[in-house]
Order: structure tokens, then C-alpha cells, then sequence
């Protein structure tokens, strides 16, 4: 064998000695988890003091390990005088403006196994509402001019199948209400 062709021999053996053994050696196999698919009931409740104003329930799909997330979104868009024309002899000089703020419930929730057979879940809620006149009044806010209540609340839950779990309570600084956001977790079969 000529000298170049030992040269090459000996660099290609060394390579596939060295290289891609040990590589391979150090590389662990990674297993997909299996997807699980879940159902996740939310139930954001409104309370003044003792008594529930309001209770309004939304159920996700969500499969657990795929990667995704399950989206709602939930509302309107609101109507906004942003300016009102001057008046000249009884007639507007111009258009009044109008901008729209969306309302509503935004939830976005993501689902994974941990080893233990409890899932990890994620959740992202953002709630806007608009606030009447007579809590404008009360709060002494002017009338006519809308105000908005948001909440926003992101957790990581660890959950069991069949698990319910109260895992925010906030009180609104304006109106003094408490919010209270509770979740049911079940394996679907």
C-alpha cells in the first residue's frame, strides 16, 4: 500500500474508532411520551363579599406532551367615543372617533405527564369587562365614560386525574369584588 493510502486508512479507522462510538455511546435515546388527551374545566367565579355574583365555566381539550396548546377566546369589541367634534350652530364640525377594545376571556392552556402520573398543566387566563355606570357612580367614575376591569392570572398546576384544585383568589382594588379561579382536571378515555 502507498503512503497517501496508509495515511487515509489510518485517519478513516481513527475516525470510526473515536468518533461516532463514543458519540453514539453518550447519546441517551429519547422515548416520546405518549399523548394523554385531558379535558380542563375552568370556572372563574365573581363574588361581593359571601355571595356569588357570577359563575362562568369554559371547558379546553388539551392532550398532554404534545407540545401545543389549547386556545379560547371569548368576547366582543367595545365601541369607544375617543373624541366628540366640537358643535358650531348645532351641528358636529366633524365625525366623532370611534376605537373598539376587545372584552372578554382569553385562556390558553398547556398539559404534560411528570413521572410521579400527575400532569404539569399551564394556564393563562386574561379577563376584561366593562364596567357599568352605576359602578362608575359609585366608585366616582365619571358617567358615560366607560371603565374596564381586567384580571390576569398564569399558573403551573400539578394535577391527578379527577383533581379540582382553587388556585387563584384576587380582589378587585376598585370594586372590592373577589375573584376566584378553581379547576377540575380529567383524563378522557
Amino acid at each position: 500500500m502507498t503512503k497517501p493510502l496508509q495515511i487515509l486508512a489510518s485517519v478513516v479507522a481513527l475516525g470510526l474508532t473515536l468518533g461516532a462510538p463514543s458519540a453514539r455511546a453518550q447519546e441517551k435515546p429519547t422515548v416520546p411520551k405518549e399523548i394523554v388527551p385531558l379535558k380542563v374545566q375552568i370556572v372563574i367565579s365573581r363574588y361581593q363579599g359571601e355571595k356569588k355574583v357570577s359563575s362562568l365555566p369554559y371547558t379546553l381539550s388539551v392532550n398532554a406532551n404534545d407540545r401545543g396548546s389549547s386556545s379560547l377566546r371569548m368576547g366582543a369589541q367595545v365601541p369607544i367615543v375617543t373624541m366628540t367634534p366640537p358643535v358650531v350652530d348645532g351641528k358636529a364640525t366633524m365625525p366623532q372617533s370611534i376605537q373598539y377594545k376587545d372584552v372578554g376571556t382569553n385562556i390558553d392552556c398547556t398539559a404534560s405527564t411528570t413521572d410521579d402520573g400527575r400532569f404539569r398543566v399551564g394556564i393563562v387566563i386574561e379577563d376584561s369587562t366593562v364596567i357599568g355606570d352605576e359602578a362608575n357612580a359609585q366608585q366616582g367614575l365619571a358617567k358615560g365614560s366607560p371603565s374596564f376591569r381586567s384580571f390576569r392570572t398564569t399558573e403551573s398546576l400539578l394535577l391527578k386525574d379527577g383533581q379540582s384544585l382553587q388556585f387563584t383568589t384576587a380582589t378587585d382594588k376598585v370594586t372590592g369584588d373577589v375573584v376566584k379561579v378553581d379547576v377540575t382536571l380529567t383524563i378522557l378515555k
